[in-house]
């Protein structure tokens, strides 16, 4: 996992996948360093990503007191259940839904989790935190937030973007990323993650968006996207059209089977 610093109250740890046909997708974790320290998401599940020795490189988990779990999907659940055991002052935020969600696998402990839902907020000391759902999300307990001390937009899933390589999936800045390749990742992304755009209401959908203009955030903070820095206004356009983007379709077995054709034993392509 690589660390990056944005001024000295957040830091991203970054990590990344590829995915077969698509690219290479960023999935981050953050640390917003307020008054009372917050992490946001806790990383991939896969052993070797070490997600509590990373973040303990940044701050001592004991001091963390907030853990805000955007939804509970395996790529932003990997260091949970070690967090919260590191973290005893920790308190879960979360939604009466993902708790649900949670507990098919493994039950929370019920006096750790504080429930907030989009349109709350969360003082941590120094800021409040403004819950709010953002307009795309591949699950309905998806909460994200916006920092009116930082500027800082922590929209879990939306405005994610496959890339075109692994060093700009792990980089410090979206602004690497040339602009008609974010707009085309981003599109193709919606579709991905939430398919159901291509289904709803356009003026609703756009109603949905309307928010995120009126917050103007200094910087977007997504899960799969590197941190973007003053590229609010062009991502918030490029999302507001995603409704009429190409639907995806993924590969079929076939494609599989050619994928599978291209390999050498041991996963080595040819």
């Amino acid at each position: 996992m690589a660390i990056h610093r944005i001024g000295h109250e957040i830091c991203v740890l970054g990590d990344h996948l590829p995915v077969p046909g698509i690219g290479y997708l960023t999935v981050n974790a953050f640390v917003l360093h307020a008054a009372e320290p917050v992490v946001v998401d806790t990383g991939l599940g896969l052993p070797d990503r070490r997600f509590l020795e990373t973040l303990s490189s940044v701050i001592d988990p004991e001091d963390v007191r907030w853990i805000w779990l955007t939804h509970p999907d395996r790529d932003h659940t990997g260091g949970l259940f070690a967090l919260l055991d590191a973290a005893p002052r920790a308190r879960l935020v979360t939604t009466y839904l993902a708790v649900g969600m949670m507990s098919t696998e493994r039950p929370l402990p019920l006096d750790r989790v504080f429930l907030l839902n989009p349109g709350q907020s969360l003082d941590v000391g120094d800021r409040v935190l403004r819950a709010f759902r953002p307009p795309l999300f591949d699950n309905p307990a998806t909460v994200g937030f916006y920092d009116d001390k930082s500027g800082a937009c922590f929209s879990s899933d939306c405005f994610g973007a496959p890339v075109a390589s692994a060093e700009l999936a792990s980089g410090a800045t979206a602004g690497d990323i040339k602009d008609d390749e974010l707009r085309a990742g981003q599109l193709l992304w919606a579709a991905v993650d939430s398919p159901w755009i291509h289904n709803v209401d356009p003026d609703r959908y756009a109603a949905s968006v309307r928010p995120l203009r009126e917050m103007a955030p200094e910087a977007v903070l997504s899960t799969h996207l590197p941190p973007a820095l003053g590229l609010a206004p062009q991502m918030i356009d490029t999302i507001a059209a995603a409704p009429d983007a190409d639907p995806f379709i993924g590969p079929d077995q076939q494609a599989l089977e050619q994928m599978l054709a291209g390999f050498e034993a041991g996963g080595v392509p040819r």
